[in-house]
């Protein structure tokens, strides 16, 4: 399985910027980074950028430019976005998507 590393070195760069304690998985075809044992944020194996919002919060981020649904084995995958390279090209908008994971992520029970 080949994974974009700068992807996932900008990730864990932000997730420790953020002082985030985090664990990678090999998931989805690609790599998932786990906070609190749960999956936050991730890399598919299209290589777009995958974030974890919940279902509350998902059709208000599916809104935004550069998202879509998570459409993972043609299956739709609601509380699950995937972004576009082009909506995270720039270090402050990887920071803000992180930021919707770690909000859910926390609203989770810690595994």
């Amino acid at each position: 399985m080949v994974v974009d590393e700068q992807l996932a070195n900008r990730i864990r760069t932000t997730l420790k910027r953020k002082e985030v304690a985090f664990v990678e998985k090999r998931m989805f075809g690609g790599l998932g980074f786990m906070v609190r044992g749960n999956m936050c944020v991730g890399i598919m194996k299209t290589g777009e950028f995958m974030v974890r919002v919940g279902k509350e919060r998902h059709e208000e981020v599916v809104k935004r430019p550069y998202a879509k649904v998570m459409n993972f084995t043609g299956r739709p995958m609601k509380g699950f976005v995937e972004i576009k390279v082009e909506g995270i090209e720039s270090e402050a908008d990887l920071e803000e998507w992180i930021g919707l994971g770690l909000v859910f992520n926390k609203m989770l029970p810690e595994k």
